[in-house]
């Protein structure tokens, strides 16, 4: 078309009537424009943490996450799968130029567990949502980093969306050793922890095979390295799980005991009383030895064998009734709970660690201050 004004023909009562029309096409290129941003804005506004996504979309989600919120998320990488797929985390805090203590968070790490992803994309949008105007988080999160994965066992998660034979898949994808046929590690019996001993399976078929060796696979690998090379500066190890409604305290192997147990169980206890507070659903804190079955190789195990305090794994609903299968009209109760739950635990971290630095500074402020012969009544 070389002009901008053409002839549009109608067909009216079987006569063709002639309806000359100025088009302008800047105009038409401004409209077109406006409507893809607006659809792009709506899709954007319209995330819904309350259905399961695939892979895609939740990398998608990702990279917006931290297009919108630059001040706060960055995206990082860390690793990579047996496939080659590239492992991120959302790395969520206030940049003060000063080092910060941490907080992890994995989730996605067996497969069919479908709803873990799910909780790590609503728990990364209510930290930003409570950033704004809550001054408690903006108080954690001057004081601390938050890595949340929001998928560690990318490539076992995307076979779990091939179809209904694969929905149940668990490990990751990596092959077998030689001489076997079959596919995956349990990632969750290939960390460093007992590595081997219990609650696992040298048979490469079976869904608890621990590995060729420990940290044999890429995805444990990468936690291994990221974690390991700095675990002074995590206060928190939460990996997400189903199903079972548990909040599981190291240690997996029933001869071993975490130092600070009592405090783990307590802690556990608090986050169980918020979980239950706010749809009333109840979860059995313990060890797992004590409350499911007993492990070796898990994450949650290893991150306190390198002296991160408060190591917890969630086992969030159902108990059985639709088990890795939860129905999608649960997401949002499992959620809300669960954040209930963690923001306990990771409050409860917060606090102990910072207001018992500013205990001590006061304390050695007071000290100072008597050696000089400044009392409190000097200082009215």
């Amino acid at each position: 078309m070389t002009s901008t004004k053409y002839q549009i023909r109608t067909l009216k009562r079987g006569v063709h009537a002639h309806r000359e029309t100025m088009l302008w096409p800047a105009l038409l290129g401004l409209v077109a424009l406006l409507s893809a941003t607006s659809a792009a804005v709506t899709e954007r506004a319209e995330y819904d943490y309350f259905k399961y996504h695939p892979m895609p979309e939740i990398s998608q989600w990702m990279d917006q996450v931290a297009t919108d919120h630059p001040d706060v998320v960055t995206v990082m990488k860390y690793g990579q799968t047996y496939e080659k797929r590239t492992i991120r985390l959302l790395k969520i805090g206030l940049d003060t130029g000063e080092k910060k203590k941490a907080i992890w968070m994995d989730c996605g790490i067996h497969a069919r567990e479908w709803i873990a992803p799910a909780f790590c994309q609503y728990f990364v949008s209510q930290i930003l949502k409570a950033h704004k105007t809550d001054l408690k988080m903006q108080e954690m999160l001057k004081n601390m980093d938050f890595y949340v994965t929001p998928v560690l066992n990318m490539d076992g998660y995307m076979y779990t969306w091939e179809n209904n034979g694969t929905r149940l898949w668990r490990k990751n994808m990596s092959p077998g050793p030689f001489g076997c046929n079959c596919t995956g590690v349990d990632l969750n019996r290939n960390f460093d922890a007992n590595w081997g001993t219990i609650g696992v399976s040298s048979n490469c078929c079976s869904e608890i095979y621990y590995g060729s060796r420990p940290v044999s696979e890429p995805e444990a690998q990468a936690v291994t390295y990221f974690v390991g090379t700095r675990p002074e500066e995590f206060l928190c190890f939460l990996t997400i799980h189903s199903y079972g409604q548990l909040l599981l305290v190291p240690y997996g192997h029933p001869n071993f005991t975490a130092y600070n147990y009592e405090e783990l169980m307590e802690v556990g206890l608090g986050a169980a009383d918020a979980i239950r507070k706010v749809h009333g659903m109840n979860y059995t804190v313990g060890s797992s030895p004590d409350v499911l079955y007993p492990n070796s190789g898990s994450s949650r195990d290893w991150a306190h064998m390198q002296k991160i305090p408060f190591s917890f794994t969630f086992e969030l609903r159902d108990k059985g009734a639709f088990g890795f299968e939860l129905p999608e009209d649960q997401i949002r109760p499992t959620c809300e709970e669960a954040y209930s739950g963690a923001l306990h635990i990771i409050t409860y971290a917060h606090d102990k660690t910072f207001s018992g630095a500013v205990a001590t500074a006061a304390a050695t402020l007071s000290i100072t201050l008597l050696a000089v012969g400044v009392t409190g009544n000097s200082l009215l």
